[in-house]
This record gives structure tokens, C-alpha cells and sequence, in this order.
């Protein structure tokens, strides 16, 4: 019987010695709408907490093509890499992926349109949308995301 224990606890060891360890999911970044407004900008609190949406071509990032990672203008949490961004033409910033699980998706059936809205994993701000006219060569998906929503930390 000391021998069948004994073969157990070295199997379950083997076992889980072989097992990488996750690393924890950051925690939510959770705070009231009020102190929303005092951290954010005016433009920052409308877009990231109230939806809203830039004018085309009139943000920082549509046009810029630096080495660097995309974070969320709110929480800092990192969204996008710098190789996944194209030139798009539509005035915002294109990606075809986001980093994995930085990002969560919510039907938009706003202004009689149907559409998936990008928001932040971690902190839920408005990020913009998601499209299915991306580079074909590669997800042949397209993030619509407004620049004020991100912050570029260049390489």
C-alpha cells in the first residue's frame, strides 16, 4: 500500500512540476464616472466613456507609422502593436489584430447601424469598432479605433 501512495505523490508531482504557471489577468481598472472626468480629457472622457466618436483624419495616430505598442489612453493597458497597423484611408487608425485578450467586443446597433465595438479588456473605455475589410492577406479584419482612445509608447 506505501508503494501505490508512494508512486501517486511522485506521478502528481511529475505532473504538475511539467505544468507552466499562468501569469494572473491584470485586474479591472474600476472608478467612478466622476473620477472618469477629472483623469480624462474632455475629448478622452467623451470618446472612451461616452462612445463618441473623432472627426476622421484629425487624430494624432491615422496617419503615423512608428515602431512602438498601442496602449489604452485610459488604464495604460496595451492594445496594439505597431506591425499590425495599415493604411486604410478611412481617418482613423487601422489595425487587422489587437494583442490577445486585450480587447472585448459588444454588439452596436447605434444610429440604425449594426456594428461590433472594440472596448478596452481592462478598463471597458470605447475604443471604436471592428470590420470585416481588413488586409485579406492577413485577418481581413479592420479595428477602427480613434486616436484619442490610444497612446503610442514608441519602441
Amino acid at each position: 500500500m506505501k508503494i501505490i501512495v508512494s508512486l501517486c505523490i511522485a506521478l502528481l508531482t511529475l505532473s504538475c512540476n511539467g505544468q507552466t504557471k499562468q501569469k494572473p489577468m491584470d485586474a479591472k481598472k474600476e472608478m467612478t464616472e466622476k473620477d472618469w472626468k477629472n483623469t480624462l480629457s474632455d475629448q478622452e472622457y467623451y470618446v472612451l466613456r461616452q462612445k463618441g466618436t473623432e472627426r476622421p483624419f484629425t487624430g494624432t495616430y491615422w496617419n503615423t507609422f512608428e515602431d512602438g505598442t498601442y496602449e489604452c489612453a485610459a488604464c495604460g493597458n496595451p492594445l496594439f502593436t505597431s506591425e499590425t497597423k495599415f493604411e486604410s484611408d478611412c481617418g482613423w487608425p487601422s489595425f487587422d489584430q489587437a494583442i490577445k485578450g486585450s480587447v472585448v467586443y459588444k454588439e452596436d446597433n447605434t444610429f440604425g447601424m449594426k456594428r461590433v465595438e472594440v472596448l478596452c479588456a481592462k478598463c471597458d473605455g470605447h475604443l471604436g469598432h471592428i470590420f470585416d475589410d481588413g488586409p485579406k492577406d492577413t485577418t481581413g479584419e479592420r479595428f477602427c479605433i480613434n486616436s484619442v482612445s490610444v497612446k503610442l509608447k514608441k519602441k
